[in-house]
């Protein structure tokens, strides 16, 4: 199973429609917010399902801030973070995401790529598709792909 992560992506879908060419046969789409109306887009250009959260820049939006998964075997907390203040740290929103037994929390926000394996849960933001805002000013992604054994394993990717 292949599991592609993105978020920020800010109505800007060009760098989006790069990394689908270069990443195929996903089975799934998780786009932790600020899709700024592009959901629908989103949607149509993924070819596979998609799950997606609002962002703080998803003003009128009908989409949940939030949802819980099953990935494989795994548990996953979606959300774009900003309501666990992620911008000034992750242990908000670790306490919650292990406090509803999830093994995995993905959230983006900060549009800085970040994968953590400790404490008991996998954190992960794949940064920003659209504004990337780490060193060197990437625009980055997520993979998460399940082996045949059951077991994921995730990369951060960049583009260019």
């Amino acid at each position: 199973m292949r599991v592609l992560i993105i978020s920020d992506t800010h109505g800007r879908h060009g760098n989006l429609t790069e990394i689908l060419a270069r990443e195929s046969d996903l089975d799934l789409i998780i786009h932790l917010g600020d899709v700024e109306g592009g959901e629908d887009y989103i949607s149509e250009l993924a070819k596979c399902p998609v799950e997606i959260v609002a962002g703080n820049n998803d003003f009128f939006s009908d989409l949940e801030r939030e949802k819980e998964i099953k990935i494989g075997k795994y548990k996953a907390l979606i959300t774009h973070g900003h309501y666990y203040y992620v911008a000034m740290g992750i242990e908000d929103l670790r306490k919650e995401a292990l406090g509803r037994g999830m093994d995995i929390a993905m959230f983006g926000h900060t549009h800085r790529p970040f994968l953590d394996y400790s404490k008991g849960i996998t954190m992960l933001n794949p940064g920003s598709v659209s504004y990337p805002r780490q060193d060197g000013h990437k625009p980055s992604y997520a993979l998460m792909e399940i082996d045949s054994s059951g077991e994921a394993q995730f990369k951060i990717k960049f583009l260019k």
